[in-house]
C-alpha cells in the first residue's frame, strides 16, 4: 500500500441538533461545557469512538480493518493471540516485543491510526498514532436544557402496585438546542511510517469523518450531522507552516442578522488566502 509522504493537518466542524453530543458522567450526563466560557466540548474520546465503529461496519471481516478497543473485548487476549503468531514465537526479548507489535499494527486498524498501550499482559509494546484529535469546542456558547420525561410501563409488579392512576415513572433527558463544533486534527507521517498506517487507511480515516454520524444515531443525541472537513496537505514529511497559523486562516461566524444559531446554514466558514501555497495546498473534502 501506498506510504504517506506528506503532514496533513484538517479542521473538522459538525453540528448537534436537540440532542447531547457528549455526556459528562462527571455531571450527570450533562453536555460537556467549559465552565468559565460556555463554550459546548466533545472529547477526542467520543470521536475516535465513532470512527471505530463506522471502519468496524464498512471493513467488517476484512483483513487488518479489525479493532482492538471495542466493546466487550478483552484486550490481553488479543495481545496474547498477537504473540503467537509464527513472525513472533520465533522472537526473543525486545525483537519478540516489535514483532507483536507489528502484528498488532497489521492486524487492527485503531492501533495503525491512534496508537495503543499493549504492556498489560503479555507485551506488545507502545504505539503512538500518526493522528491525533483535539477537544472539539462549539462556536458559540451552548444552552444545555433538561426535559422531563415519562415512562407509562413498569419493570416489577411492586412498581405497578405503587402507580395509580396518571402516576408515572418520571426521567430526565438533557439537549442542546443547537451547537456547531470545531475539532483541529493531525496526520504525522512519519509516525504513519512506523505503524504501516497508508493513503488507503487514510481515505477511510477521512470517509469516517464524513459518514460516521449516520451509522451511529441515538434518540439521546439527536441529529448530528457532519458539516465541513476542510484538509491542509503539506509537500514534505515534517510539514511546510505551523499548524496553528494554518488554522488561523479558516473562520466561522455567524451570518449578519443572526442572534441565535439554529442550524448550519446560520454560519458562514471562509477560509483566506492561502500565504503558503507553494508547500501547502488546501483541499475541502466536505
Amino acid at each position: 500500500m501506498e506510504e504517506l509522504k506528506n503532514r496533513i493537518d484538517f479542521v473538522y466542524l459538525f453540528d448537534v441538533q436537540d440532542g447531547n453530543p457528549n455526556g459528562d458522567p462527571d455531571a450527570g450526563n450533562l453536555p460537556r461545557v467549559d465552565a468559565e466560557t460556555g463554550m459546548g466540548l466533545v472529547t477526542d474520546v467520543c470521536l475516535k469512538r465513532k470512527v471505530r465503529n463506522y471502519v468496524q461496519v464498512a471493513k467488517s471481516n476484512e483483513e487488518g480493518y479489525d479493532i482492538f478497543i471495542k466493546e466487550k473485548a478483552i484486550l490481553n487476549n488479543l495481545i496474547a493471540e498477537a504473540n503467537q503468531d509464527e513472525t513472533v514465537k520465533s522472537k526473543e526479548g525486545g525483537s519478540k516485543t516489535e514483532a507483536a507489535r507489528k502484528v498488532m499494527c497489521k492486524r487492527y486498524f485503531d492501533v495503525r491510526a491512534f496508537g495503543a498501550v499493549m504492556s498489560t499482559g503479555e507485551n506488545a509494546g507502545q504505539v503512538r498514532g500518526p493522528i491525533q484529535l483535539t477537544f472539539a469546542r462549539s462556536i458559540d456558547p451552548i444552552t444545555s436544557l433538561e426535559h422531563s420525561i415519562t415512562r407509562i410501563a413498569v419493570a416489577t409488579e411492586a412498581e405497578a402496585k405503587k402507580q395509580s392512576g396518571e402516576n408515572h415513572t418520571m426521567g430526565r433527558k438533557s439537549t442542546v438546542p443547537y451547537g456547531l463544533y470545531l475539532c483541529h486534527g493531525f496526520v504525522s507521517a512519519n509516525l504513519a511510517k512506523q505503524t504501516g498506517f497508508s493513503q488507503v487507511d487514510l481515505d477511510l480515516f477521512f470517509d469516517a469523518l464524513k459518514n460516521m454520524f449516520d451509522i451511529d444515531r441515538s434518540a439521546a443525541r439527536g441529529l448530528m450531522s457532519a458539516q465541513k472537513l476542510i484538509v491542509f496537505k503539506h509537500d514534505s514529511v515534517l510539514g511546510n507552516a505551523p499548524a496553528n497559523k494554518l488554522f488561523d486562516l479558516v473562520h466561522v461566524k455567524k451570518r449578519d442578522g443572526v442572534d441565535v444559531a439554529r442550524s448550519f446554514a446560520d454560519y458562514e466558514v471562509t477560509i483566506d488566502a492561502n500565504p503558503y501555497e507553494e508547500h501547502v495546498t488546501i483541499e475541502t473534502l466536505l
